[in-house]
């Protein structure tokens, strides 16, 4: 159609405004308690693992468990609460749903809890109960499942039911997070390092959950082009490493993984495969070795991730010393140890699931003592 109208009138303009001041109010507040938060919350540490100075490299341990909800996860929480307010996807009185395996939800309760809005997570029902005891500490409602794999659907289908907002870290944790600075883990890193006899790490270690951290990580060494290689540890029953290794996007994984928080049985979308430069699969009973293994070097329990990260990061010590190559590595302490005292730190546990930590801890004992990687 012409311009105008056949009578010779202009065609009037459509014109629909839907603005809500109510609602544009309590975004604005919303989003100004998010970022409240980040101003009260001081960095968290970087810590040293205890090596021989001789060998010439240094093992550092980003302190995760120490944010307001104890974990790394409260980065990624606070990322995907501002990207949900800012989206318009997040409004007043409606819940906010997630599927998670417990550290994420801990974190999305308080950021709800925090703004006003009711907060559901859908996890697998052999999730901790510390994770659920302290989700319902923020005020969420655990909403299990029994087959890992119904996680996504269901959480879909409870926003669909309700009229919420599925957060969906899995989707939305690598593009939520401002990968080029602003404070990010990897920004922080860097800083603290600063003034380290080996300021920019040959490696880091990571594990992937959603793989949020790793993107993060790989991101960033390259926009600031350090040359510090990204190398993420995958535990059993996740199907990150066979996906990585044969360029499969396609990859699965039967059964959930024992390691919480970390592995998948799919291929997420935040898992960005060109970001990682190595991967390792590490066994779990060596993830459940390694994490008793900080207790006795630095007095800290820490979840079952880290052992899987600080698994990878002591046989790349063992690799560069072994070489006569001098630097640093850093991973991380994911969560506190305390969530899972009837888990990881639990002699029956570990018997239920089958699994004998004894050569892990051996060679990781002797490896501290000799320097030897058996």
């Amino acid at each position: 159609m012409n311009s105008t109208q056949q009578s010779g009138g202009p065609v009037p303009t459509v014109d629909v405004d839907r603005s809500d001041p109510a609602y544009r109010t309590w975004l604005k507040e919303a989003v100004r308690k998010v970022q409240a938060d980040a101003n009260r919350s001081a960095d968290t540490h970087l810590l040293r693992f205890p090596l021989p100075e001789e060998w010439g490299v240094d093992l550092y341990l980003k302190d995760e468990s120490t944010h307001p909800t104890g974990s790394l996860k409260h980065r990624l929480a606070r990322s995907l609460f501002l990207y949900g307010l800012c989206n318009g996807w997040i409004r007043p009185e409606s819940p906010v749903i997630e599927a998670s395996s417990g550290s994420t939800a801990v974190s999305e309760a308080y950021f709800a809890q925090l703004i006003g809005v009711p907060f559901i997570a859908v996890m697998p029902r052999t999730t901790s109960r510390e994770k659920c005891r302290l989700i319902e500490f923020r005020g969420g409602r655990c909403h299990f499942v029994d087959d890992p794999w119904a996680m996504y659907i269901e959480a879909a289908a409870l926003a669909e039911r309700t009229g919420g907002h599925y957060i969906d870290q899995f989707t939305y944790a690598e593009r939520a997070t401002d990968w080029r600075g602003n404070n990010n883990i990897a920004e922080s890193v860097y800083s603290q390092l600063r003034n380290e006899r080996f300021p920019e790490p040959v490696w880091i270690v990571a594990t992937a959950g959603t793989g949020g951290t790793s993107a993060t990580f790989g991101r960033y060494v390259r926009f600031m082009q350090y040359d510090t290689r990204i190398c993420v540890a995958d535990p059993e029953n996740s199907c990150f490493f066979d996906g990585w290794r044969n360029h499969d996007p396609g990859a699965t994984s039967e059964f959930g993984s024992r390691i919480e928080g970390i592995g998948r049985p799919r291929m997420e979308p935040s898992f960005l495969p060109g970001a990682i430069d190595r991967m390792m699969k590490v066994p779990d009973a060596a993830s459940v070795a390694a994490v008793r293994a900080l207790e006795q070097a630095i007095g800290r329990k820490a979840g079952g991730s880290t052992g899987t990260g600080l698994w990878s990061a002591l046989k790349i010590v063992a690799e560069m010393a072994g070489e006569g190559h001098r630097g640093s590595i850093v991973t991380l302490i994911c969560d506190p140890g305390e969530r899972y005292l009837d888990k990881y730190y639990s002699d029956a546990w570990l018997a239920q699931q089958g699994l004998d930590i004894t050569p892990y801890a051996l060679a990781i004992s002797t490896f501290l003592a000799t320097g030897r990687w058996p």
